[in-house]
Parts: structure tokens; C-alpha cells; sequence
């Protein structure tokens, strides 16, 4: 993927850039760039107070997958949604919730593991309220950001091991498994919805593409060159919806196929404006069916459901799910 423009930042960098902290607390923009996948990627915020996931966690095909159903399930007709998570994966309590979230209006929710029982380092940290909105002292930001040089390369490790030879296949597994488990809600909303966080943005958009077979099976690396006449796998979803991406490319963006919406943060370092730039020009030049809103004074991962002090946070979260269910809904 050496000629893609992809939206990662050296490892290097980070030590240097120690002393630029963001203004929203508990968001270091040096952390997100150096790691690929932000702070907010790979450990979750505060709990939403007194609230318990509601859904199930079972296997397809040995893939661990949560699912949350509506309440009137099978009764009433529903919509199947393939939900992408960050690096926090299924047993992140928030990304139940956030699964949940969607079941209440209407959507079969399976969330699949994508990790294969390997969730990003430190997805497993939950701050305190107090911990996360709090500003380091310049002294600690220099430590933090030597930390964080060691930091990166684990998560440079990491993402290594999960990589689209890895991940495409394991989620075709499950998409076979649930339109066979599932044919009644695949069927009504006339095909697959999706949603993707962080890292799961990347791979809801190359779900809603053209794939050579030997790239859908995990086979060959995308950014490589096909064999001529290699046949292509169509768009396994009908619709996405993503936010704050990371490790997108604007080819990623531009072979997109299906009406996508597109959240997005401003000044991200993981999701760069000539990146997000590059690939939204070229779904308008191929006529694709696309929303898109930069949200302003909010941390990468924001629209992940967690806590934040600061309302105006939570305000713009509550906004970003509304949006992406609105996208949804219409489609």
C-alpha cells in the first residue's frame, strides 16, 4: 500500500510533537497520529451510568459475534446491520451499547469480532471521568509522549496482524452465516446495512465495493496488482455509514459502490482532509449517493457511546448517531 495515500502518521513523530496537545481533554492529537488508531480507537470512556448491554454474544463459522435484536423480534419485520467496531472489539461494553442503540430502532444488530479474540493494547483501560478530562502537565505530556514512541510500535504490531487478508475473510464468513441465519431481516431491508468505527470505517467501505475474489478471500493485499481476468466479488451491503476512519485511503473511498455516509472530525490526523478530500470528490464524480459532516471541537472517536464532562461532546455524539441512523432509515 506503499503509493496509497493512507491516513497513518510515523512513529517517530510522536516525540516531537509531545507538547501539542489537543484542546479536548483526554484526546492527545500526537497519540492518535503515532499510533494509526487513536487513544479513543483502542480504550473506551466512561460507561453511560446504569445502563447493561441487552444482547448475546454467540459463534459463526468459530467467529465470536454480539447480537441484539429488536424487542418485538420476529414479531415485526426488521432490518440486518452489520456493525464494525474500533480497536476495542465485541466485549467493549460501550460498543454493546452502541449496538444496542441501533436494535431499539429497528435493526438486527451482528457485530462481529474482527480481531479473532485479539482486541488493540490497551482496549482493555477505561479511564475514570476524572483521569480522562484531566490536562497533563507539560512535564507529563514530554513522558507521555516518549511513552508513547513504545506505545506506537505496538500498535504497529498490531495492526500487522490485522490486515484485509485477515479481516475480509473472517467477515464473509459471517455475512454467509447471517444471510442464512438471518434471511428474514436481510431480506426485508433488501439487503445488509452497515456501520463502521475507526477501524471498522475501512472495511465497511470495502464491503460496499467491487473486490477481486482473491482479495475478498484474503488472498492478496488490495493495494497489489490483480491477475488479468481475475473475476470481482460485488458490494456485500446495500448501505454504510461510518465515522472517524482510520487507515482509509482514498482509493478506499473512491471504489466505494453503495450510498455511504461519512462522519468526520476535525483536524484528524488519522483521517486527513486531503485524504477524506480526495475520496469524497471522487464519489461526487461518479455520481455516488453520499452525506458528509465534519464535526467540529470533538475527539477522535467520538461518536463511539461514552461519557464525556464536556456537553457539547455528548451533544455532538447524540447528533453523529442521529445522522448515521437518519442514513440508514432513508435507505
Amino acid at each position: 500500500m506503499a503509493d496509497e495515500e493512507v491516513a497513518t502518521k510515523a512513529p517517530e513523530s510522536d516525540a516531537t510533537e509531545a507538547q501539542n496537545v489537543s484542546g479536548i481533554p483526554g484526546d492527545t492529537k500526537p497519540d492518535q497520529g503515532a499510533e494509526s488508531m487513536g487513544e479513543h480507537c483502542t480504550s473506551d470512556r466512561p460507561t453511560p451510568g446504569g445502563e447493561t448491554p441487552t444482547g448475546e454474544i454467540t459463534k459463526f463459522h468459530d467467529i465470536e459475534v454480539y447480537i441484539t435484536k429488536p424487542a418485538d423480534y420476529p414479531h415485526s419485520p426488521c432490518k440486518l446491520l452489520l456493525l464494525l467496531t474500533g480497536g476495542t472489539g465485541i466485549h467493549s461494553t460501550n460498543n454493546q451499547l452502541q449496538a444496542d442503540k441501533y436494535a431499539t430502532e429497528g435493526f438486527l444488530v451482528v457485530m462481529p469480532d474482527q480481531f479473532a479474540g485479539d482486541p488493540a493494547p490497551s482496549a482493555t483501560t477505561t479511564a475514570t471521568q476524572g483521569q480522562a478530562d484531566e490536562q497533563p502537565s507539560l512535564i507529563e505530556q514530554v513522558k507521555l509522549g516518549v511513552a508513547g514512541i513504545a506505545k506506537s510500535f505496538t500498535i504497529d504490531m498490531w495492526l500487522a496482524r490485522h490486515t484485509p487478508e485477515k479481516v475480509l475473510p473472517l467477515l464473509n464468513n459471517v455475512i454467509a452465516s447471517v444471510k442464512e441465519e438471518f434471511a428474514d431481516a436481510v431480506a426485508n431491508g433488501g439487503g445488509i446495512y452497515a456501520v463502521g468505527y475507526c477501524f471498522g470505517a475501512k472495511y465497511a467501505l470495502m464491503l460496499g465495493s467491487d473486490l477481486h475474489k482473491d482479495v475478498a478471500a484474503g488472498q492478496r493485499d488490495p493495494a497489489t496488482e490483480a491477475e488479468e481476468g481475475m473475476a470481482k466479488q460485488g458490494p456485500q451491503i446495500k448501505c454504510g455509514a461510518i465515522a472517524h476512519a482510520t487507515g482509509v485511503s482514498k482509493e478506499d473511498m473512491a471504489n466505494c459502490q453503495v450510498p455511504t455516509c461519512v462522519v468526520a472530525v476535525e483536524d484528524d490526523p488519522l483521517f486527513p482532509d486531503h485524504v477524506r478530500n480526495a475520496g469524497l470528490e471522487a464519489m461526487k464524480t461518479k455520481g455516488l449517493d453520499h452525506q458528509f459532516k465534519v464535526y467540529t471541537d470533538v475527539p477522535h472517536g467520538f461518536a463511539v457511546m461514552g461519557s464525556y464532562e464536556d456537553q457539547s461532546i455528548m451533544t455532538k455524539q447524540t447528533e453523529a448517531y442521529d445522522q448515521m441512523l437518519a442514513w440508514l432509515k432513508a435507505h
